[in-house]
């Protein structure tokens, strides 16, 4: 069975031609966005998405480009709650430090995160079944020191970075377990102090740039054609189809 994904926005934190990078991904029947940040119901709208059509969202880590649309997305919902899928190291943090602010509203009996949301913790190890048939294993990542972080491995096939910091190990590994497609994040210029950078990237084996699409990139992404490789740019708002079993 294939899943669909389509890139809400393929553009990194302050990307202005390109919104946030949140997916979209289609599973037998089931609707899941990766991360919601900022532009993603902007992003939605355009797409002609109904958010109330969306069964629920995976959280990779707190940045606002990530979950800053979290809120609009909850209210929009009304009594129907969608389902929240949330590393265990998350979970508290992201309503205490993220959206109590703004969500909090005790006269209502709305005070915490399983009032918004039906939360389902995901543990660090071995791959857990979110719906039927799709299995997703949380990988930690290093992008703020000290600040939990994800990727995420769909059914030991896909893997989607999020935002980290180049890990060639775990590419490696990922890689000779039989991985089939990689989705990984790409800083187009610069140091990678929090992010990985297309020349660390260039560095990776041929055999594994071939399956590598480069998404979180910057607006200058167009003076990159023809300088990435094997590797190819993912589009946003395009629909794609990966194999996963």
């Amino acid at each position: 069975m294939d899943l669909e994904l389509t890139m809400l926005g393929t553009g990194g934190a302050f990307a202005k031609k390109y919104a946030n990078n949140n997916a979209l991904i289609r599973w037998n029947g089931v609707t899941l966005l990766l991360d919601c940040g900022v532009t993603a119901m902007g992003a939605l709208h355009q797409m002609g998405v109904d958010v109330k059509d969306i069964d629920g969202v995976v959280v990779t880590h707190q940045h606002a480009d990530h979950v800053g649309g979290l809120e609009e997305f909850a209210f929009r919902r009304g009594s129907r709650k969608p389902r929240l899928f949330v590393p265990a190291t998350l979970r508290q943090k992201l309503w205490e430090h993220t959206l109590k602010g703004g969500m909090e509203n005790p006269a209502d009996g709305l005070n915490t995160l399983d009032d918004y949301f039906e939360v389902t913790e995901i543990e660090e190890g071995p791959a857990q079944e979110i719906v039927p048939g799709l299995r997703l294993q949380i990988l930690p990542t290093v992008h703020i020191r000290g600040k939990s972080s994800y990727s995420l491995l769909f059914n030991d096939r896909l893997f989607y970075s999020s935002d980290t910091t180049f890990d060639e190990a775990r590419l490696k590994e990922l890689h000779a377990r039989g991985v089939e497609t990689f989705l990984h994040e790409c800083q187009l210029t610069g140091k990678g102090r929090v992010h990985t950078t297309l020349d660390e990237l260039l560095t990776l084996p041929p055999a594994i740039r071939e399956r590598l699409y480069l998404m979180h990139y910057g607006d200058n992404r167009d003076e990159f054609d023809g300088q990435t490789a094997e590797m190819r740019f993912i589009e946003q708002r395009k629909p794609y189809l990966f194999p996963l079993g």
